[in-house]
């Protein structure tokens, strides 16, 4: 039973020779959507999970309050006296970062240890750890090991924060009752100005003693200086006086008595020589215009020599008024003479006194001036040692100073921080935050229900796009169909018009899969056998598969070609089937007298017949050929569905003989394992799939 026709050639569309260059697809916006569309409940569970996770931690979570007491530091520190143990120095930086190094001192262990004594926390269960369960489990804390706890407890409990270009701090204190909360910000903001009025009264009180232990060091170092000096101005016989050497202040004093002296000889010399000028008379001496015995006696000789001419005039010169007269003025004359003699003599003395006493000034300045030059090299010294003693007063005058001022300090609070704001109770509860639960559960459940989503699909992929399908069976996607009919109407068993179950979309896509599928002009003109399409997919897939076979019959057949729609599926269930396909495979009927035609309709139907005995390929072959060649006269076209040919091999002998296999997957829900597996299987049988066409369910 050998064949006398020639094997059917491979039936390629004309994108067929392109197939092997379309490259592996990345998942695009679309299959992302579809993907996450077809993995909702995994999206949806996370969401509703996770939702009810934190209601459940909202509702059963006790409630705690947050409440903040703010502190305003000044990096300007008070300054109490001008030399403070605490400079006031404002760094570059506006004391952002002084402000910012008082954040940990507010959270140091000192100031909360302060705290936690003002407030007896650790007689509290919410924070020494001696809650109900320790108590269950009889687990006791020691006294040191129940503040160790109290303050890590706190600690937690405890946010200290700066706002941006600001000076203030915000303590802040969470705990379960809204005035403990309050009570425990204002305590740790009062411990934090204890703190650092504590610190700052320390510093004052070492600097002062340290300075007072310096003070006795100082005083011995004065003292031993003081010494020095005095033992080497009396080893010199240095006698001091108002700071300076007695012989110095001799010297000086002589000095200047010496030049007043020689001032005074000068002057009465030069009066004695314009006395000797003069003849002996003193009369036009500054002297004599001086004197007032000279004065009275001029206005007494003028007076009479008024007289002397007036009674010259009236009496005669024997006149006793006359005579007396002139006796008067020869007597005044007399007296002006003596008195000019006396004041010239006077003089001469003076002059001679003060040349004595210049000359003996003179000659004790000069012995003076002797005895100055041998103390001049232990004046030396002794400088340099009182300037020691001076430089060693002067540090020993700041040092106690600067120890009294300390000391003052000590007792004053130059503190530069105060609380602006006291905390109050809060109003609301500042945890759980039910509302930003849930939402953030919300979201992070998308987030997360999106993750697992995708990873399921990778974990096992699924068809995504046609590129992905040409990629991985190297040949063209026909179209995609849509998976819902457009009028809601079933369109089997095959019928006219009204009975076309697919929409314009539908018939579109599959009119157009036809024509690409038998326009190549590859199949010969004179060919026997009869146009044949086999439409195969995955086990899966049995329901579209059957549905796309039928399309593509019912498309063909409703541009007046003559149809026949072989039913070689291998999933039918028929209890007592009808001669069929197989039953002409096997030479034991001609496939007119098992097909029959649809009511109304240009299909004939071949339906799957009897698997009851096994034939021969090559015998299958042989009737495969006889089959199409003979239908070649009544029809136009012969629709196969194939079945899942990794599970139907009775096919073997009609994939063989078929112009086009075409392979059927759905869109995000065919394994792309499973699509590997049908094409092996078709390579099995000896031919490659030519085409394939997807389902898209969203559409």
């Amino acid at each position: 039973m050998q064949s006398s026709l020639p094997m059917v050639p491979q039936q390629h569309s004309p994108d067929a020779a392109r197939a092997g260059s379309y490259a592996a697809s990345t998942v695009e916006l679309g299959d992302l959507k579809r993907i996450l569309v077809r993995r909702r409940f995994w999206i949806f569970g996370t969401v509703a999970l996770l939702t009810l996770v934190a209601l459940l931690y909202g509702l059963f979570t006790p409630a705690l309050y947050s409440s903040a007491a703010e502190i305003l530091i000044d990096p300007q520190d008070l300054q109490v006296v001008t030399n403070d143990v605490n400079p006031s120095r404002i760094s570059p930086d506006g004391g952002i970062t002084q402000v910012e190094s008082q954040v940990s001192v507010v959270q140091s262990t000192g100031v909360l240890m302060r705290a936690i004594a003002a407030t007896n926390l650790t007689q509290d269960p919410e924070f020494n750890g001696q809650g109900l369960l320790s108590r269950l489990l009889g687990s006791a804390s020691a006294e040191g090991d129940r503040s160790v706890q109290t303050l890590d407890a706190l600690r937690r409990r405890l946010a200290v924060k700066r706002a941006d270009k600001v000076l203030v701090l915000d303590v802040i204190v969470t705990a379960k009752s809204a005035d403990k909360a309050a009570l425990l910000a204002n305590a740790i903001a009062q411990a934090y100005l204890v703190d650092q009025a504590s610190a700052r009264a320390k510093m004052a009180r070492d600097a002062s003693e340290s300075i007072t232990a310096r003070l006795d060091e100082q005083r011995k170092r004065v003292q031993q200086a003081e010494n020095a000096v005095e033992a080497y101005k009396s080893a010199n016989n240095m006698v001091m006086a108002a700071g300076n050497l007695v012989s110095d202040q001799e010297l000086t004093e002589i000095n200047t008595q010496l030049a007043a002296a020689q001032s005074r000889t000068a002057a009465l010399k030069a009066q004695v020589d314009q006395m000797r000028r003069q003849s002996g008379t003193a009369d036009a001496t500054s002297e004599a215009m001086r004197s007032t015995v000279i004065s009275s006696l001029r206005a007494q000789e003028a007076t009479l020599v008024d007289q002397v001419s007036q009674l010259g005039t009236e009496l005669g010169p024997r006149h006793p008024s006359l005579i007396a007269a002139q006796q008067q003025l020869r007597d005044t004359r007399q007296l002006i003479a003596r008195e000019l003699g006396r004041i010239a003599t006077a003089t001469e003395t003076d002059y001679e006194r003060a040349l004595a006493n210049q000359q003996a000034l003179e000659a004790k300045v000069a012995g003076m001036k002797s005895k100055s030059l041998d103390t001049d090299q232990a004046s030396v010294r002794l400088r340099e040692l009182q300037r020691d003693l001076e430089a060693l007063r002067s540090v020993y005058s700041n040092y106690l100073q600067r120890a009294q001022e300390t000391r003052e300090q000590i007792n004053v609070d130059s503190t530069n921080a105060r609380i602006i704001s006291n905390a109050m109770p809060a109003l609301k509860k500042s945890w759980p935050p039910l509302p930003l639960l849930l939402l953030g559960a919300i979201f992070g459940g998308l987030g997360l229900g999106t993750g697992l989503a995708l990873i399921a699909e990778y974990s096992s992929p699924t068809v995504l796009s046609s590129a992905q399908m040409q990629s991985a069976i190297d040949a063209p996607v026909l179209g995609v169909v849509p998976a819902k009919s457009g009028t809601g109407r079933r369109w089997w068993p095959f019928g006219g018009a009204r009975a076309v179950a697919s929409s314009q979309k539908t018939d579109a896509v599959v009119g157009l899969a036809l024509r690409r599928m038998f326009s190549s002009g590859q199949r010969p003109a004179d060919w026997p056998l009869v146009p044949s399409i086999l439409v195969t997919s995955s086990p899966g897939e049995g329901a579209q598969r059957s549905r796309v076979a039928r399309l593509l019959a019912d498309a063909a057949a409703s541009r007046g070609s003559r149809v026949l729609f072989i039913d070689a599926n291998a999933g039918g269930d028929q209890k007592d089937p009808q001669p069929g396909v197989l039953d002409v495979l096997r030479g034991e009927y001609a496939f007119e007298a098992v097909s029959h035609y649809a009511a109304g309709s240009n299909v004939a139907v071949l339906g799957r017949g009897r698997s009851k005995a096994v034939f021969q390929e090559a015998h299958g072959i042989y009737f495969a050929q006889q089959m199409l060649a003979r239908a070649s006269r009544s029809f136009e076209l012969v629709v196969i569905d194939g079945g899942a040919l990794a599970d139907n091999l009775n096919a073997s002998p009609l994939v063989a003989m078929a112009d086009e296999i075409v392979l059927v997957a759905t869109l995000n829900a065919t394994p792309m394992r499973d699509v590997t597996t049908t094409a092996q299987a078709v390579s099995v049988m000896g031919r490659l799939p030519t085409a394939a066409l997807l389902v898209d369910e969203a559409a």
